[in-house]
């Protein structure tokens, strides 16, 4: 029997899973999160529906939600992931880390084929790269790549408060504080954070909607049916803009400012024509600073498994040295 090694992105929405088998990562397995009680579910089926043919001893997991210790609840799921547990029932060491350090990782494996720039210039090599995403939740991470090693800075930033900076959005953000008190920039900058504009919106504009998702709200804006949607999605790309350029000056990010999730790359070409790029770089007495630095998409679909991957090899790198 061959030994592999299994990687898994555990989001609220999907969890994927593979296998890193002689430098290699194999196919991938996804699964709808809302479709299982718990991890151990769905880890179970991805073993034995794709393991009766090799060893498994380790894993690597990326997992959304702050990660401390080895007992790391989902943040917007009601799953747990336990080492401990994993250890005990299925005899693997497993180590979590951060989703977006995982995709931090990613950063210098991509290739041009993995990636859509919108602006800027061409990165700074040795620059601290910073990676940022809208999902189910929206993860913030930073990457530095020196020649040595890397490190990453996982961080909860998107949990840091919302800042508007026009009279929508002022409106939009009184609403919503209404709703929740703090409004963080995940309140905006998600799946459900493109429900709470469209529900801001119309509540300001005193229209009566029907409930619409985040899929439905996106096709409506897309093919022009509902003006209260592609005004919605036309925020919440301005909002993403301005948070990416926040990032942006706090990381020093001059390797790049790359945009990682689900949402993304499916609004991508709504995402170039929209305000997002021209926000990124409106901050004032440092324009000239943020119109240098590139902005990406990554349109790989799974980029925290290629970042697993790294992790994977530089662990068995160190155990050998």
């Amino acid at each position: 029997m061959t030994s592999s090694v299994l990687v898994g992105d555990v989001g609220a929405t999907n969890a994927r899973f593979a296998l890193v088998s002689n430098g290699n990562l194999n196919a991938i397995s996804s699964f709808e999160v809302a479709k299982f009680g718990k991890f151990a579910d769905v880890l179970a089926i991805f073993l034995k529906e794709h393991c009766s043919q090799t060893q498994i001893h380790q894993a690597f997991l990326a997992i959304a939600g702050p990660v401390k210790g080895e007992r790391v609840p989902l943040t917007n799921s009601s799953w747990v992931i336990d080492a401990g547990e994993l250890q005990t029932g299925f005899g693997l060491q497993v180590r979590i880390v951060n989703d977006f350090e995982a995709v931090a990782l990613s950063l210098p494996s991509l290739t041009s084929t993995d990636l859509a720039q919108i602006g800027g210039g061409r990165p700074e090599a040795g620059a601290p790269m910073a990676v940022l995403g809208p999902g189910s939740g929206l993860g913030v991470a930073c990457l530095i790549d020196h020649s040595e090693r890397r490190v990453v800075i996982a961080s909860e930033g998107g949990h840091a408060t919302l800042a508007p900076i026009c009279e929508q959005e002022d409106h939009i953000v009184a609403h919503l504080r209404k709703r929740f008190g703090h409004v963080s920039a995940e309140r905006a900058i998600s799946g459900s954070g493109l429900e709470n504009i469209y529900q801001a919106i119309a509540a300001l504009e005193g229209l009566e909607i029907p409930p619409r998702n985040a899929a439905e709200i996106t096709k409506n804006a897309f093919s022009g049916e509902c003006q209260l949607a592609r005004q919605s999605l036309y925020a919440f790309c301005a909002f993403l803009g301005s948070f990416a350029g926040n990032v942006a000056l706090t990381f020093g990010a001059r390797g790049g400012v790359y945009i990682a999730g689900g949402i993304s790359p499916r609004i991508l070409d709504f995402l170039i024509r929209s305000e997002f790029r021209k926000r990124f770089e409106a901050k004032g007495r440092l324009r000239n600073y943020l119109e240098a630095i590139p902005s990406y998409v990554i349109t790989h679909p799974a980029a925290a498994l290629i970042g697993l991957k790294s992790l994977v090899e530089a662990t068995a790198q160190a155990t050998l040295g």
